[in-house]
């Protein structure tokens, strides 16, 4: 127990890092046989994954809603709050799509293959999508992991909840309970990553040596530029348009970002971030109060939107597939949909990567390689999401005459909290 508590205490990354090293040393002193040994240990990890992925959506998405219930000043805000989240979800699918298409990250990568079984999957049409949303049986969507008519089923019942009132008060109740549990089963998973990334790289060097991996670099700088663009040009153009200035909302929001890059949790960073909407960028209390927590739980434009695009990409053009126009539209449905459901937690991109790319009938195969770097991918992914979460609330705000421009105007980078204690 000693020992299992010493690993425990250890940073999460630096186990993954650990993780990521012993396995490129086994792979290198064993070879193929790495693969027999500790290819398992990789496959066991990506299960795992796939396991919790529908409840984790279907819960956190209940939970989000419902939580609109007894919100009578902010449940008006609900609606436009809702679709700010889906707006920049959408533009951020598109960011992340464009910098793939244009700098190619998967292209030149070799070193894994496609399961035998595979088969390239006939991907409906866009209105065929939008009908296929709506499940016949919500069980059976459920036990196929149906992710976009789980999301659609979720957010039913959440409405349902609200509506109803008092009357389902403990069902709300139980709603969040789930959420929480699911959020702690993810954190259970999470903590197999160093095992599945040992797994994962051991096989893959032990197969095919060190050279596979050098060009991930590639991808590292997309997925960055694809973030930086997403923060510095969407999300200043609709400050702008909104008349803001967009150097006094970074500078408001400093802090914010800085926590959330140093943690790679949307919840650690969430109490500061609270704090940079209202105390520096001058958000009403109340409504800020509603949205940010709301934010941290669904607004993930990082996790959610760009990295699984960009993924979608990467795994496209690393095993020789062309992407359909329709593959790109459930690209773009699965994954501003399947943001709504990321919970703020280290890691759980993989999960949302995992459902867009079986969304779009691409290989999951290729998650393996990036599990390895994902804790450098994850910081600035996690950086966009809180940039993003405290965005929504500062255009609303200032859309309902709900922002004090005095204090925005005069944005301090200072939000009066200790950092210390942050981190996961």
């Amino acid at each position: 127990m000693k020992l299992v508590s010493a690993w425990l205490a250890i940073p999460f990354w630096q186990r993954v890092a650990a993780g990521f090293v012993l396995g490129a040393l086994a792979g290198w002193l064993m070879g193929p046989a790495a693969q027999t040994w500790f290819g398992p240990l990789g496959t066991i990890y990506v299960t795992l994954i796939r396991m919790i992925a529908v409840p984790l959506v279907l819960f956190a998405v209940i939970n989000a809603v419902a939580s609109l219930h007894g919100q009578k000043s902010v449940a008006a805000l609900g609606g436009r709050t809702f679709l700010w989240f889906a707006a920049t979800a959408a533009l951020a699918v598109c960011v992340g799509l464009v910098v793939g298409l244009v700098l190619k990250p998967g292209h030149g990568l070799s070193g894994l293959q496609m399961a035998p079984d595979y088969t390239v999957r006939e991907v409906p049409t866009p209105v065929q999508v939008l009908l296929d949303v709506v499940p016949s049986n919500p069980f059976k969507a459920l036990a196929d992991g149906k992710i976009l008519q789980v999301i659609f089923f979720a957010g039913l019942v959440g409405f349902a909840l609200v509506k109803l009132g008092e009357r389902t008060a403990r069902l709300r109740a139980l709603a969040g309970e789930a959420s929480e549990t699911m959020i702690q089963v993810t954190r259970f998973v999470l903590e197999t990553t160093p095992l599945g990334t040992f797994g994962l790289i051991a096989g893959l060097v032990g197969s095919y040596g060190f050279e596979k991996l050098l060009p991930l670099g590639n991808f590292v700088f997309a997925l960055y530029l694809a973030c930086a663009l997403h923060i510095v040009f969407v999300y200043g153009s609709l400050l702008l348009a909104h008349g803001l200035n967009p150097l006094k909302f970074f500078r408001g929001a400093a802090s914010g970002m800085q926590v959330a890059f140093v943690s790679s949790s949307s919840f650690a960073s969430m109490p500061v971030a609270l704090r940079s909407v209202t105390h520096n960028l001058g958000v009403d209390r109340d409504y800020a109060a509603f949205a940010v927590p709301l934010g941290a739980s669904i607004k993930m434009d990082g996790c959610g939107a760009i990295y699984p695009a960009l993924t979608s990409v990467f795994v496209a053009q690393y095993f020789g597939l062309d992407l359909s126009v329709n593959q790109y539209f459930v690209i773009l449905l699965a994954s501003v949909l399947g943001s709504f459901g990321t919970a703020g937690v280290p890691g759980t991109a993989i999960v949302m990567v995992t459902l867009v790319l079986s969304a779009a009938g691409l290989p999951l195969e290729g998650i393996g390689l990036l599990v390895a770097i994902d804790r450098i991918l994850d910081m600035m992914r996690t950086m966009t999401n809180v940039t993003g979460q405290m965005l929504v609330p500062v255009l609303v705000a200032k859309e309902t005459g709900l922002l004090d421009r005095q204090v925005y105007d005069r944005a301090s980078s200072n939000v009066g909290l200790e950092h210390g204690g942050v981190g996961d």
